[in-house]
């Protein structure tokens, strides 16, 4: 049953979180635009791209932003309670900081719950529009900007320079080279000129006046060449620009990766993945049986077969004749090279395949770490909150960003230390959750013993108490070098 202080507390927390929330996802992808911004720029995108782009990636950002949004208000909350003593008046009826919590932990499980179903069902779909559309972006060449003065090259096959343009159109002194399979590249050059886009929106139209077009015929050898000047007073040259334009990749190109794929399809991959590493051994063997003939008795019953030893100073080289030496070694040598190149590329084979299978174990396990980060880092902010007793944005936003910044940085050297071998997929994808947990019971414990962990003047006393014990212990020595101090004889205690 919802109780009244339950409304108030959900009341108060639900404007700070989505304030944090959508604050925290633009501030993500501001940093997304700021690292790729070299990438987008100038290459006459749409807006209804960007648009889309944009969607995609707020959708692949909600696991990283809801975390930090949950951990910000949380503080928010509480530290806004406690400053107007409206936390203080709820202790003083009796109602605990577990009972006062009780709502929004409903509240926040609900949340993980929703994240949990986002993580597996929503995000896999995102990642892979969003990075078939990224990957067509980059890859998209520049769009059509001539500069004034510069050689343009962007269009394949053709140089251009214009010594003067007006109003993006209008050319003056214009040059193209063109580069052909005969002699030697083509060129025109115009006094004026027109520039245009076809009605197909694909080719580029100029129309020139009063030029020349130079043209040789032959082969490179410079034999029965022949040499062209044409001049015309109007020409007019078309441009193909299907190159320029955006090819969309299928997005059947990246379907198979680990943060494509939701919980049932990472299951047949890392069941697919562990028998096909099984499968390496009995391969490996099978390889090397070419070279080592004996590897297919190694399994059989034989008889041990005792070789007398050899003399201190025989080797095998000198058991061999002196004719057969050199094809032995030879044959050696050959047989040696052949065995390291098969091992070293089923290694690099078998490496691959392994790390790919922790990247998918770990993908797995992160469905349910980024979903447990929204309980964990709300075990954090509401105690800490209580604890703190400071509204608005600036002491909370500077704890939340400390504690936010740790689960941000053991989440990333999880991922490292799994790539790397270090730790299991499972203790990677968990550290964070493991680091930070005991510290959200630790604060909940301060919590709900009124702790004075985060209140300077709690400090302030305790320094003063430590000088003023200086001073005390200072003064005493003094007295006791300057004043003797008599001993007093014990009482005698007369018998009755």
């Amino acid at each position: 049953m919802i109780k009244k202080l339950d409304i108030l507390v959900l009341k108060a927390f639900i404007g700070p979180f989505i304030a944090t929330f959508f604050l925290t996802l633009f501030v993500l992808i501001l940093q997304f635009f700021w690292l790729w911004i070299d990438d987008f720029v100038g290459k006459g995108i749409d807006a209804f791209t960007i648009l889309r782009l944009i969607m995609y990636l707020s959708a692949t950002l909600v696991p990283l932003a809801l975390p930090l949004a949950v951990l910000l208000s949380s503080i928010m909350t509480f530290g806004n309670l406690g400053e107007t003593f409206e936390l203080v008046a709820i202790k003083s009826a009796g109602i605990g900081l577990l009972r006062f919590m009780r709502g929004l932990l409903v509240a926040t499980i609900l949340l993980a719950c929703l994240a949990f179903y986002f993580n597996n069902n929503v995000i896999p779909v995102a990642n892979l529009r969003m990075k078939t559309l990224q990957y067509d972006l980059v890859n998209k060449k520049p769009a059509f900007d001539l500069k004034e003065g510069q050689f343009y090259t962007t269009i394949p096959g053709f140089s251009i320079k214009v010594a003067k343009k007006e109003n993006d159109s209008i050319l003056h002194d214009i040059i193209i080279y063109e580069s052909s399979q005969s002699a030697q590249d083509n060129m025109i050059a115009a006094k004026r000129g027109i520039m245009r886009m076809a009605s197909d929106k694909r080719s580029l139209e100029f129309i020139l006046q009063d030029g020349w077009r130079y043209e040789e015929e032959g082969d490179r050898v410079g034999i029965n060449t022949r040499f062209y000047r044409l001049g015309f007073k109007e020409y007019k040259k078309v441009m193909d620009l299907s190159s320029l334009t955006l090819n969309l990749t299928s997005d059947s190109v990246y379907k198979d990766r680990a943060e494509m794929l939701s919980i049932f399809q990472l299951n047949k991959s890392i069941d697919s993945l562990r028998r096909t590493l099984a499968q390496y051994e009995e391969r490996h063997k099978m390889e090397l049986r070419a070279y080592l003939p004996f590897i297919a008795y190694l399994d059989s019953g034989w008889t041990k077969v005792t070789v007398p030893p050899l003399k201190k100073d025989t080797t095998f080289r000198k058991l061999l004749p002196d004719s057969a030496r050199s094809s032995v070694l030879d044959q050696t040598i050959s047989y040696a090279n052949s065995i390291k190149s098969t091992l070293e590329g089923a290694t690099g084979e078998y490496k691959n395949r392994r790390k790919e299978l922790r990247t998918h174990i770990m993908t797995w396990h992160e469905k349910f770490t980024m979903s447990i980060a929204v309980l964990v880092l709300f075990l954090i902010g509401a105690p800490l909150g209580s604890i703190v007793r400071k509204g608005g944005i600036g002491t909370p936003l500077i704890f939340a960003v400390i504690f936010f910044v740790i689960f941000f940085l053991l989440n990333n050297f999880g991922k490292k230390f799994v790539s790397e071998e270090i730790l299991t997929p499972f203790a990677g994808a968990w550290l964070a959750t493991i680091v930070l947990l005991p510290i959200g019971f630790f604060l909940i414990y301060k919590a709900l013993h009124d702790s004075q962990l985060f209140n300077k003047e709690f400090y302030f006393r305790i320094i003063r108490k430590f000088r003023r014990g200086k001073k005390l212990k200072g003064k005493t020595v003094e007295i006791d070098k300057e004043t003797p101090v008599l001993e007093e004889e014990p009482e005698k205690v007369q018998p009755e």
